[in-house]
């Protein structure tokens, strides 16, 4: 069997995600070996000295020992040198929109991680309108390229791998802080484009369960594994499953639940 690259990261990283639809939709789920990293615990230094000390994830080693960093990247290089149709636009001026959609990812995806960590509730709804500006803004670009579709194209491609594991993550936002698109025309082709993205068949990596209980902790202003004051777990930890945990209290700005009131306690 031919050596597979390797990707190092944590199951329910959205920038991981990204590199699991591309292989969903090429049929060849195989073609990557993925090693799961508990962040949680200090980095393994064999790790660490593939990435020169940085511990940001997804990280890409390929099967001669090369280290590719960002997941953008590592998308482009699978997407360039795996086996099938590619994801991006054949046609240059196709492409140069879809990357131009894709520009937009990184202060979208910046507003709502800063919306559900936010503990100040008075900056609430300041944090809620600088999200919506920003899907206004997809909103009135996708109805320019493609006003009566429901991806940006004719079918989900590069700009919805990208966007659709960050769809899925705001579902904290929805459980944490009551979030969700207005049903006003301003938001209409957006709101299509969500849907669709979350429908599709090869964005099943996560769940909506999976999601909230194991940001529990970015809802209290913790992320990346970091423990929130006055408690002992993170809500990161592999055991207990989060599959046996109860789902987390709303109430995110009366302060954190307890380990025990979280299910973390009782790990093997």
């Amino acid at each position: 069997m031919t050596e597979r690259h390797t990707v190092h990261h944590i199951p329910v990283c959205p920038f991981s995600q990204r590199l699991e639809i591309l292989l969903a939709l090429r049929g060849t789920p195989e073609a990557v070996e993925f090693r799961v990293v508990d962040i949680t615990k200090p980095r393994d230094p064999a790790l660490l000295a593939k990435t020169r000390g940085t511990t940001a994830l997804p990280v890409l080693e390929t099967p001669g020992g090369g280290i590719l960093k960002e997941s953008l990247v590592i998308l482009r290089y699978l997407d360039e040198t795996l086996p099938g149709p590619a994801l991006r636009r054949r046609d240059p001026m196709e492409h140069a929109v879809e990357s131009m959609l894709v520009g937009r990812e990184g202060p979208f995806t910046a507003a709502g991680y800063l919306f559900v960590m936010n503990q100040d509730p008075v900056r609430r709804a300041e944090h809620e309108a600088k999200l919506l500006s920003l899907y206004r803004d997809l909103n009135a670009f996708l109805t320019e390229h493609n006003p009566d579709g429901a991806f940006l194209f004719e079918d989900f491609g590069w700009a919805e791998a990208v966007f659709a594991p960050m769809f899925m993550r705001f579902w904290f936002l929805d459980y944490y802080e009551g979030f969700r698109l207005p049903d006003t025309p301003d938001c209409h082709r957006v709101r299509a484009w969500v849907d669709a993205c979350l429908a599709h068949p090869a964005t099943g990596q996560v769940t909506r369960e999976e999601i909230v209980k194991l940001y529990y902790d970015y809802a209290m202003g913790a992320g990346n594994g970091a423990l929130v004051p006055g408690r002992a777990v993170s809500s990161f930890v592999f055991l207990p499953a989060w599959q046996d945990r109860p789902w987390p209290p709303r109430t995110k700005y009366e302060g954190t639940a307890s380990d025990a009131e979280l299910g973390l306690l009782g790990r093997e």
